[in-house]
């Protein structure tokens, strides 16, 4: 997503840092990590795989979520409203971290099993995490059980809003999607969000820009974009990420693929602006309830990637800072990675094989 911000916002691709230039990749033997065993493993699923009870109980345990009284301090995050919210805060908090850098994918794989975790936890919820298949339904998201309104959905596409624009830059222009305005169908119908938005020039931040943590209370707003999803998040852009035969490559379709014929998104960016405004805001897009199932796909990918060559591609590549900046420190195996009130700190190797550790889970 970050790759189409600095392409709008920077324009040439030549300042792009690209994964390949780091001479920083570690690869990671874990040989002597406990397995989880078959009978121990959790599967997570792709949403239309789901009983229609199974998606409801996801649903009511997001709700639930949204019920339950935050973490954080009032007084130091004000736009804090609810649990719901102490992971959008946390997203934010360290968002110039671990996006375009060495820390995307394992940050971001833990961060969902807390968010896993939180729902089983503190609202009853039973099963795990589901994932959103992008090419299943990329030519009609509508279409999707992830988004046709119905009562077993995450809802749907927002009102039509006539002064929702295109996002040109440079040479690209992406078409407006068929919403924008407020959700008003579905389970989320009601739903406000109460951080954000955050300025799209990323390039220039070095720390948490205004209006950081903020309350600012508003729809929730989608506008679902068949042509970003039909473009970005197709079978053979994922194949390609599959393909890939080192980390270095795998980041770039992850972040920075195709640059033709529509510029710089990748499969990650092609997610977030497939349904418009709250999940195209790079820091606070978890306030869009389909955050999580859009990163489960790329944990997925990620962990099938690795799996199929797993003395080689439990890998490391980049730094700690958005788009790997000079003077950031090398991502290693001991790095801590930071969760706020979420969790204590973790290491990148304590996060890299989903199917060790505290983990042990697997994707259908």
């Amino acid at each position: 997503m970050v790759g189409f911000y600095q392409c709008f916002l920077v324009v040439a691709l030549g300042i792009l840092v690209s994964a390949a230039d780091f001479s920083l990749i570690e690869t990671i033997n874990f040989s002597l990590a406990k397995p989880c065993g078959k009978h121990r493993t959790a599967v997570r699923k792709e949403w239309g795989e789901l009983k229609r009870a199974e998606r409801i109980d996801y649903i009511d345990a997001v709700l639930c979520m949204q019920r339950q009284p935050q973490h954080l301090p009032r007084e130091d995050y004000p736009g804090v409203q609810n649990r719901f919210d102490d992971f959008v805060a946390t997203h934010i908090n360290y968002t110039l971290d671990v996006h375009l850098s060495g820390l995307f994918l394992p940050w971001h794989r833990h961060f969902l099993w807390l968010w896993e975790t939180a729902l089983r936890d503190e609202c009853g919820y039973t099963g795990h995490l589901p994932y959103w298949n992008w090419p299943l339904w990329s030519e009609n998201l509508k279409a999707s059980p992830l988004f046709d309104c119905s009562d077993s959905s995450l809802s749907g596409d927002g009102e039509y809003n006539p002064e929702e624009e295109s996002i040109s830059g440079g040479a690209v222009t992406l078409p407006r999607g068929s919403g924008g305005g407020c959700v008003r169908c579905g389970p989320f119908k009601d739903m406000q969000i109460h951080m954000g938005p955050f300025d799209r020039n990323i390039a220039s931040f070095t720390k948490l820009p205004a209006p950081g943590f903020d309350y600012n209370p508003r729809c929730f707003n989608r506008s679902l974009n068949n042509f970003v999803s039909s473009n970005y998040d197709n079978v053979t852009i994922v194949d390609r990420l599959l393909a890939a035969t080192n980390i270095s490559d795998f980041q770039v379709v992850m972040d920075y693929w195709p640059a033709r014929p529509y510029g710089v998104l990748g499969v990650h960016g092609g997610g977030h602006f497939s349904l418009g405004a709250t999940l195209q805001d790079l820091f606070t897009s978890p306030q869009d309830p389909a955050f999580m199932l859009h990163h489960g796909m790329i944990d997925r990918l990620w962990s099938i990637w690795q799996a199929k060559d797993k003395d080689n591609r439990f890998a490391l590549n980049g730094t700690n800072r958005i788009l790997n900046p000079p003077d950031a420190k090398t991502v290693t195996l001991d790095m801590k990675m930071e969760f706020g009130v979420l969790d204590r700190s973790r290491s990148v190797g304590e996060v890299m094989d989903p199917t060790k550790h505290r983990y042990c889970y697997s994707y259908s």
